[in-house]
């Protein structure tokens, strides 16, 4: 055998990501508001990026017309205007100050001490030499280049903040102030103390007395039952305040625990009640603020902002169309191009502008190609699923990324890209994409699937209905959901009443019969 060297020639495929293709698949799967943000950054990168508005070019038109209407109107009008004021505007106003202080029958030192000279001045018809910052200043004496509506706006005041202010007037020694401080740097957004006080002072250095101590005077700050440890001494505190911590009370926020349970009848061998007052101690607990900080929350709520919009035609069909406000609008210039490429002379200018060139190039056929592709699978998604757009929940079908993929002759990582993080406004509110794909739950009699969401939803809708001595067992909603030729497991059920929050049989029985009757 020997050995031997050899070149052979073979041909061979292979999907090579090139930076583009890289591009286009980041772009896919952003949101909107990451979307303009990745938009942003490429405009202040690229210089041949140019940032372009629906009615740029018309609104510069019209601008153009106005003001060569307006050119022509201005000398017309000032033509006149001369012919008009011809009669004394040419003139020349000649004063002196002999007859200016005939006039006042005095000297104009008399009249103006400190700026003799400057009336003189203006009263001859010379421009005061402080005009041009004078004339600048608009109404009121202010300057409107420097004027700023939003410096007078108040800075929104945040809970450390709030307590902060407190903490300068409550306490005057600076030891106690500096650990004050400490705490409530501690207070998270919900207005608890999220740590341990004995770490507190091993680290700050006072016994943990003295912190103790600190922490009763911040748990007397506003807002009621701030600077709580836990939820049961938040409650106490507000009822403190109100006067309302008696024994019983104190039993009670002592087991929150029986209390969430619905044991009515351990609490009240606890307490030493009846049901009535069982029922108005209730009533109060339910009154209090379990979260008092977040009558101060700082974050900024971004509301969703929809991409696609579904609107019923008269016909009973469906319009799709994209939210034009969520497309960026970015446009290469080739006029600086052309002009830049001109003066450009160094072999290493022309390479980053020819770059440049080919970056903006594909970032709008990306962008372009995005808004298609969003649109290609929303009209796919709203043509599956018809039933719901016009009838509801109950009838929305089993739909995986595999069926739309098909549809629309794309992949189905593809779809799954362009689903994520994108919203639909619909008749009947705003849903993520992902929310019409949903698992299939087979039919008890051999017929079509059923939706896992509108199982759910069927669920939530026979417990709602449900009356205080015929409380659904997860059994009995099986028994019920069969019946109406859907197959599922107990423990289905289950996971999904779990899954939307609601209690167990058990539970619900014990809250709508310790629920006051309807009054009629």
């Amino acid at each position: 055998m020997a050995l031997t060297q050899k070149l052979l020639l073979r041909t061979s495929q292979a999907l090579v990501m090139t930076p583009q293709l890289m591009q286009a698949i980041k772009l896919l799967q952003l949101s909107n508001l990451d979307l303009s943000t990745y938009v942003e950054a490429e405009l202040e990168r690229n210089p041949l990026l140019e940032r372009t508005s629906e009615g740029e070019e018309g609104g510069r038109a019209d601008a153009e017309e106005a003001g060569g209407a307006a050119g022509e109107e201005g000398s017309d009008g000032a033509s006149s205007g001369e012919a008009q004021s011809g009669d004394w505007l040419g003139e020349e106003l000649e004063v002196s100050r002999s007859t200016i202080e005939d006039r006042l029958d005095t000297s104009l030192e008399n009249v103006f001490p400190d700026e003799a000279a400057e009336p003189v001045a203006r009263a001859a018809g010379a421009e005061p030499a402080a005009y041009s910052e004078w004339a600048s200043v608009g109404a009121g004496g202010r300057d409107d280049s420097d004027y700023n509506l939003e410096a007078f706006v108040s800075a929104e005041t945040n809970l450390t903040g709030h307590l902060a202010d407190q903490l300068h007037l409550a306490i005057a020694d600076p030891a106690q102030r500096m650990i004050g401080q400490y705490l409530i740097d501690m207070v998270d957004e919900t207005g608890y103390i999220a740590g341990d006080l004995a770490e507190v002072a091993d680290k700050l250095g006072p016994p943990l007395a003295e912190v103790e101590a600190v922490l009763e005077i911040l748990q007397t700050f506003d807002p009621s039952g701030v600077c709580a440890r836990n939820l049961a001494e938040c409650l106490a505190i507000q009822l403190k305040e109100r006067d309302r911590y008696d024994p019983a009370m104190q039993a009670l926020i002592a087991h929150l625990d029986l209390l969430a349970k619905r044991e009515l009848s351990a609490l009240k061998k606890l307490c030493g009640i009846d049901d009535a007052d069982l029922a108005d101690m209730i009533a109060e607990v339910r009154a209090l603020n379990p979260k008092p900080g977040l009558a101060f929350g700082s974050t900024v709520v971004q509301p969703i902002v929809p991409d696609v919009f579904v609107r019923p035609r008269p016909d009973g069909s469906w319009a799709v169309e994209l939210n034009s406000d969520t497309l960026p609008k970015v446009l290469v210039d080739q006029t600086y191009f052309a002009e830049v490429s001109k003066t450009a002379q160094r072999p290493a200018d022309k390479t980053y502008l020819n770059e440049c060139l080919q970056n903006a190039t594909w970032l709008i056929r990306a962008l372009d190609q995005r808004a298609k592709t969003i649109l290609k699978v929303a009209t796919e998604i709203v043509r599956q699923q018809d039933g719901f757009f016009a009838h509801g929940v109950q009838h929305l079908k089993p739909l995986n990324l595999k069926t739309v993929a098909d549809a629309i002759g794309m992949h189905e990582s593809t779809v799954s890209r362009v689903t994520a993080n994108k919203y639909m406004a619909t008749n009947r509110g705003i849903f993520e994409l992902k929310y019409f794909f949903t698992s299939a739950i087979s039919s008890a009699d051999g017929g079509e699937a059923h939706s896992a969401e509108a199982v759910r939803h069927r669920i939530r809708q026979m417990i709602d209905a449900e009356a205080a001595a015929d409380v659904l067992s997860d059994d009995t909603i099986v028994e019920k959901l069969r019946g109406a030729g859907i197959d599922i497991a107990r423990r289905t059920v289950a996971k999904y009443r779990e899954a939307m929050k609601i209690p167990s049989s058990v539970q619900r029985r014990r809250e709508k019969q310790a629920a006051p009757a309807p009054v009629n």
